[in-house]
């Protein structure tokens, strides 16, 4: 009898890696499999914490040290490092959501192995640029605050995807480019290119979470906006924070009029 291989197996393999290198090869190679091959989806239950290594050590948001002036060596490494960890979290992000929740359409899962797939593709061009400027992944500290919104919205997808996607990666898409510019006048314009090519594949991410927000929104029978708004002010932790990206954010599906107004409001202290 012939093995199948299933979401599950796929998930594992990546979830279930702690060293970064191979955990980033792992998503390549789950999502490589997920599109040459038939994979079941099954699914299991998963932990809450995926495999991590024991670097770069993990120290609350408030203790974080200061970053550097972007026009030194010192400060270009900063950024990255704190870069490529979002992104090694937004590789357990993506496929912690195609494992979790189960009963979605299959085009659902091809979406977010998809995204698992980039994230792992934008932390080694991350890492590779970290080594020329004699650095590596795990050498600063980094704080666990992306996973922490993971551990809160798992029990919702419609929470996990009002908040991951619609509001910490579309977060991403106000501040790269100005992250862009200050590296292209500082010289680094490797790492600007880097940069440029995460955020053109981050306002697809945010499309894959609008547009799988709105579905489950229309299967739930609940107004978008008005739920969105209601998710933001009950489970995240903080406050909208302008400016925002409003052309990126639009392309990616994600009206002004959703953000805006929450913006103005009281910031949530939670």
């Amino acid at each position: 009898m012939t093995n199948v291989t299933t979401l599950a197996d796929l998930a594992r393999s990546v979830l279930g890696e702690g060293d970064a290198l191979s955990k980033a090869a792992a998503s390549r190679s789950a999502a490589a499999q997920w599109r040459d091959t038939k994979v079941s989806l099954c699914h299991e239950t998963i932990d809450d914490r995926p495999a991590r290594p024991e670097h770069p050590i993990l120290l609350n948001p408030g203790a974080m040290p200061r970053r550097r002036a972007l026009t030194t060596t010192s400060g270009q490494i900063a950024l990255l490092h704190a870069l490529a960890h979002i992104e090694f979290n937004a590789i357990d992000l993506a496929w912690d959501i195609a494992a979790r929740f189960p009963g979605q359409p299959r085009e659902f899962y091809r979406d977010w192995i998809a995204v698992g797939d980039d994230e792992a593709r934008h932390f080694l061009m991350l890492h590779e640029r970290l080594i020329d400027l004699g650095s590596d992944y795990g050498d600063l500290p980094a704080h666990d605050g992306l996973w922490q919104s993971a551990l809160d919205t798992r029990d919702d997808l419609l929470v996990r995807l009002a908040i991951v996607p619609l509001v910490l990666e579309a977060r991403g898409l106000d501040v790269t480019p100005g992250m862009i510019e200050r590296l292209e006048r500082a010289g680094d314009n490797q790492s600007a290119d880097i940069l440029k090519i995460i955020y053109r594949d981050e306002i697809g991410h945010v499309a894959a979470g609008t547009r799988w927000y709105h579905a489950v929104c229309r299967e739930r029978g609940l107004e978008p906006e008005k739920t969105w708004r209601t998710i933001v002010n009950e489970r995240f932790r903080g406050s909208l924070k302008p400016p925002f990206n409003d052309a990126a954010r639009a392309q990616a599906g994600l009206p002004e009029s959703y953000y805006a107004a929450e913006s103005e409001s009281e910031p949530v202290t939670r």
